[in-house]
Order: C-alpha cells, then sequence, then structure tokens
C-alpha cells in the first residue's frame, strides 16, 4: 500500500451539461441545481501554477476542518512548497520545513476517518453496492454501511468515511494513524488503498488542472508554491472569488450520474464523476492577456 507520509471522468458528458447552463455575470444568480460554495469552509489556494479552490466538510471531520481554518488564517501555509508531488497519485504540502519532516506547533490530530451517521446525516446516494451506500457528502464522495444497521447498532449509527477520488483532500500522517498536523495532500489521481487510513476532509471545486500541472519529485526541483491560502468568507467581497457548485441532491446532478452511469455500465463509480463547479465573476480573457486556468469541473 502506499502511504502518505510526512517523509517521504466522464468529461464529455459533464462538459456539455454544463455548457448549456447559462448564467449573468451582472446578477451572479446561482444557476437552477446549483448552490454557492459555503465561505466558511472554502479555501482559496492561488498556487505558483493557478488558482485552487477546496470546500472542506465539518460533518465528516471537524477537528481537521477546524485545524485547516486555524492554519490558514494564521497565514502558516503562505509560501509553503509542494514537497512531495507523485504522479497519477497526490500532491503533498504543508509542511514549514519543505523536507516532509515538519509541522505546525499545533497539537496533533486524532484520526476522523470513520464517522458516525444516522439516517438524517446530509448523503446523497447513486449507489447500492452488496453491504453499503456509495454517494455524495457535499461534492466530496463518500461511502457508508447500509440504513439497514442503523435500528440495530448501539447507537443508531453507522460508519461514513470518505473516498480517494481526484481532487479529494487528505491529512497527512507518519506511521502513528494519530499524527496529522499541518501537513495535508490533494489527489491527482483516485487511490482506494488510503481509505479507512488517512482523513478526508475536502474535495477541489475548481482547479484540478492546476494541481496535475504541479512539478512532480520527492521533492520535485524549484518545487512550486502555495503564494497565498485564504478562507473564502475572509477575502474582501469586491476580490471574493463567487464559486457555485451543483447540489449533489439536485435533478440536474441525478442528469449527470445517469449520463456517467450510462456510459461506464457495470464499471461505475463515484470516480468517475466530476461535481460541476464554476467561478461566476471570473475576469474574462483578453488579447493582451494569457487565457485563464479553466473556473470549472475538478
Amino acid at each position: 500500500m502506499s502511504l502518505v507520509k510526512k517523509k517521504t471522468l466522464l468529461a464529455g458528458a459533464i462538459a456539455a451539461f454544463m455548457a448549456t447552463a447559462a448564467f449573468s455575470t451582472s446578477t451572479l444568480a446561482l444557476d437552477p441545481g446549483y448552490r454557492a460554495a459555503d465561505p466558511n469552509n472554502t479555501l482559496v489556494i492561488d498556487t505558483t501554477k493557478g488558482q485552487v479552490i477546496v470546500e472542506l466538510y465539518p460533518s465528516l471531520a471537524p477537528n481537521h476542518v477546524e485545524r485547516m481554518l486555524t492554519l490558514t488564517r494564521q497565514k502558516f501555509y503562505d509560501g509553503l512548497t509542494f514537497h512531495r508531488v507523485i504522479e497519477d497519485f497526490m500532491a503533498q504540502t504543508g509542511d514549514p520545513k519543505g523536507d516532509g519532516t515538519g509541522d505546525s506547533t499545533l497539537p496533533n490530530l486524532t484520526q476522523e476517518f470513520i464517522t458516525r451517521r444516522d439516517a438524517s446525516f446530509p448523503m446523497t446516494v447513486v449507489q447500492n453496492p452488496p453491504g453499503s451506500v456509495i454517494g455524495f457528502v457535499g461534492a466530496l464522495p463518500v461511502q457508508s454501511q447500509v440504513n439497514g444497521l442503523i435500528p440495530i447498532s448501539n447507537d443508531g449509527k453507522v460508519n461514513v468515511w470518505g473516498l480517494y477520488c481526484q481532487g479529494v483532500l487528505g491529512m497527512a500522517h507518519s506511521y502513528d494513524p494519530n499524527s496529522g498536523n499541518s501537513q495535508f495532500f490533494i489527489m491527482r489521481g483516485a487511490n482506494s488503498s488510503l481509505e479507512k487510513h488517512y482523513t478526508a476532509f475536502g474535495v477541489v471545486l475548481t482547479g484540478l488542472d492546476v494541481v496535475r500541472k504541479l512539478k512532480i519529485g520527492e521533492p520535485p526541483v524549484n518545487p512550486d508554491k502555495m503564494n497565498t491560502v485564504r478562507v473564502l468568507a475572509d477575502i474582501p467581497e469586491a476580490e471574493r472569488p463567487q464559486v457555485e457548485v451543483m447540489d449533489t441532491a439536485s435533478p440536474q446532478f441525478q442528469a449527470v450520474i445517469d449520463a456517467v452511469r450510462k456510459d461506464k455500465g457495470s464499471t461505475f463509480s463515484d470516480c468517475d464523476v466530476t461535481v460541476p463547479a464554476k467561478i461566476l465573476n471570473a475576469a474574462p480573457a483578453t488579447a493582451d492577456a494569457k487565457p485563464a486556468a479553466p473556473a470549472s469541473g475538478r
């Protein structure tokens, strides 16, 4: 199993769907089936390769989300390098030493890779393999035990955990599973071996193409950096990206799922699905400027 340790889609169908979604850049109105990204749990990461916007999910990992928000507001992440980037796997960052051995001064975190959920937990189910259900919490792919076990469990709850599809954020740790601190990674490709071993707590809404452009290496030569990391709600309103993401509980998202399932057939999985997202007030490209990185898709 590949360890993420301290040392060390169907694009056509979704693009076609998103091309039909009209929106007004003057009113910045949400499209049908879309919701605004949660400004209090969304990070804007400006890197040397472009901008990455991620949404965090405290319902799955409240302590890990709080840690990311705390360090971001301390500007801890500003200027830190992507010190470990592996092709088709992940990009790791968050080490103040830049060599995979550093942490913040805050206490280490206990893993939250399994959450206990009841029937009211906000999960959209898209698959029902034997013994489990698979779907989304927000835009994050997840898997859970079946609801049928809820009445017979000791606390009326069952387990749910994040799936390590492309774009998912996880907390790095050493061989001690409770040694997570400040280092995190973003998946460049899917890798199920990390599931139920590393806490998943967020997902890229826009900018996965940027993550895939980061220099490869352990460490890379002249590594890319996070220039700044900011909480969306903390950015002045006039400068704030207005991000909308498809609501995975909406009929519009069900149409996306149906299109992907039809194309993939029996091999369909959550990792085949990119939850559509876009920036409503993205600056348009001009004849004198290089085109901006695409603002839609993960």
